[in-house]
């Protein structure tokens, strides 16, 4: 890891996979006509859904989106998961959390390293016996384990100190949590190492938007992140008919066939995303448009949350703890 800029690790590695991408490539001529039409499209402001995530402005809201943050990934299983009416996998998962610290406060560090499976399925309402869930559960209570151990034994127990140990830095808030095998979002594309850190960046950036920038949101080197790299962001880009699929990734992709994580289609899907989007944040400022790739990620997320690319095509899934 670069650990004075890791989001420069994870924009210079992805530059180069696309360089040699065999998969997917950027339709790089139709970027400066995106950038207008995501302009026009004028998102609502950026902002956390304060009925699926917890909201007290204190030590509270730090710790329940570092303990979100630990158990954000599960695209790939999500299909399996008994869901909230009109909730999606991801703010089923959020709603059931934040219903825990409103009605038992944040889960302490001990109980995050102690927690098991079948708690995780209890507390986020799954049925752990169903094969592919309990496989989920796992994750998350693995991943719970290891931030509640990292807590216990580097800062007493209070995401709050992690939070403060990081100085005001997401690049050194990064570097923290990629402590943990979770948030060590790094993959191998032609014997070369490719970073996304997915989540670690994702922190960072949930809570600045939380804290409205101050606090334990202040993060002077937000601009610095790139978009956070998942299976949405490549699904709208290749809807808008930004990122192009090889006939053979089409059809497995369009087929609902998993996408091995760590393969060279799935290095690449995220890695064009990651490309594209920075192209996107240079067509934008060509255009007077001060965004960040942050901005882009916003935009592209929302947009995707339209029924539209919910229904025209299915999206790429695959089964890992980076997303």
């Amino acid at each position: 890891m670069d650990t004075k800029n890791p989001s420069e690790f994870v924009r210079r590695s992805c530059r180069a996979v696309m360089d040699r991408a065999a998969h997917v490539r950027i339709h790089a001529p139709a970027i400066e006509a995106y950038v207008r039409e995501l302009a026009a499209s004028s998102p609502a402001t950026p902002g956390h859904d304060p009925a699926s995530h917890y909201l007290d402005g204190g030590s509270g809201t730090a710790a329940f989106f570092l303990t979100l943050d630990a158990i954000n990934f599960g695209s790939g299983y999500f299909p399996f998961l008994r869901k909230r009416p009109g909730l999606s996998g991801y703010f089923t998962v959020a709603a059931a959390l934040a219903d825990r610290f409103r009605t038992r406060g944040p889960l302490s560090a001990e109980e995050m390293a102690a927690i098991t499976a079948d708690s995780c399925a209890e507390l986020f309402g799954q049925d752990a016996g169903h094969p592919v869930v309990g496989e989920l559960m796992a994750r998350f209570a693995r991943a719970l384990n290891d931030l509640g151990a990292l807590l216990a034994d580097r800062y007493g127990g209070a995401c709050t100190a992690l939070i403060e140990a990081a100085g005001g830095s997401a690049a050194r808030l990064i570097g923290l949590l990629a402590e943990m095998p979770y948030f060590q979002d790094v993959q191998i594309h032609a014997g070369e190492p490719v970073a996304f850190y997915k989540r670690a960046q994702l922190a960072a950036a949930d809570l600045a938007l939380a804290f409205g920038g101050v606090g334990w949101g202040r993060f002077e080197d937000l601009a610095d992140l790139t978009i956070f790299a998942d299976n949405l962001v490549p699904h709208v880009l290749r809807v808008d008919g930004i990122l192009m699929y090889s006939p053979e990734l089409m059809e497995r992709v369009d087929g609902g066939e998993l996408i091995p994580p760590g393969s060279a289609e799935e290095v690449e899907l995220r890695a064009a995303a990651v490309t594209a989007a920075e192209l996107i944040v240079t067509a934008a400022r060509r255009q007077d448009l001060a965004w960040t790739a942050m901005d882009v990620d916003y935009r592209l997320w929302n947009r995707g949350q339209q029924p539209y690319f919910k229904q025209v095509k299915p999206r790429h899934r695959t089964r890992t703890v980076f997303y």
